[in-house]
């Protein structure tokens, strides 16, 4: 059987296998698991305990270095913290062995990290916003308010624009005179003709508004 036929690892046998070897992380091509324990002591003994925060895989040493370290014991103890670390974990931690290898898995982190960026500062509201705000206009999810449903067809149709609900009447070839109109000008009232010319003058005036608010904004800028 070659070495990537071999079935995953159990947590158990993975965790004997390391606490019966040695985590060796300063060697230079990583981290090894060694056979011999002579080499690389497994348990960590120090004066004052490592905290840990396994969620960023982190150890804290509050253990004091010498004040003119050489490189051999600043190697020693990087090589102690993350043999304290990996102990930690292998102890602490819920292992599983799966179809892809043994995952460990970690507990929420408990220390929080700097920010790369600063915060970024909040946006001043826009003109639109304080509009709102003050009218107490409330922002909408996109197409909510623009479809209605039509009983006679059993479907949701726009409310205005291209086949509109406000164009039903249009296309109907009997409507209702509008008695009170006729009544006042003299003139059979034809609501059809009614409601072209109060959808033209709605998009008269929309426009005169857009040209004034451009000449506003114009001047002011």
């Amino acid at each position: 059987m070659t070495e990537s036929q071999k079935s995953p690892q159990s947590p158990a046998a993975l965790v004997d296998s390391i606490n019966g070897g040695a985590m060796d992380v300063s060697s230079p091509g990583g981290v090894s698991i060694s056979e011999s324990t002579s080499h690389r002591p497994v348990t960590v003994n120090k004066p004052t305990p490592y905290t840990f925060d396994l969620g960023n895989l982190l150890a804290n040493d509050p253990n004091p270095l010498p004040s003119k370290p050489d490189e051999a014991t600043l190697q020693a103890t990087a090589r102690d913290a993350a043999q304290a670390l990996v102990n930690q974990l292998l102890s602490t931690c819920e292992i599983k062995s799966t179809p892809d290898g043994v995952v460990l898995h970690l507990p929420t982190p408990t220390t929080p990290l700097p920010r790369e960026k600063p915060v970024p500062a909040e946006k001043p509201p826009t003109k639109w916003e304080q509009f709102a705000a003050k009218k107490g206009i409330k922002d909408k999810k996109r197409g909510e308010g623009k479809m209605v449903y039509d009983e006679a067809s059993g479907e949701w149709v726009p409310k205005w624009g291209y086949k509109g609900k406000n164009k039903e009447g249009d296309d109907q070839w009997l409507v209702e005179v509008d008695e009170k109109k006729e009544r006042e000008t003299g003139e059979p009232g034809d609501a059809r003709a009614e409601g072209r010319r109060e959808r033209k003058e709605r998009i008269r005036r929309n426009e005169r508004k857009m040209r004034a608010n451009e000449r506003n904004a114009k001047n002011n800028g």
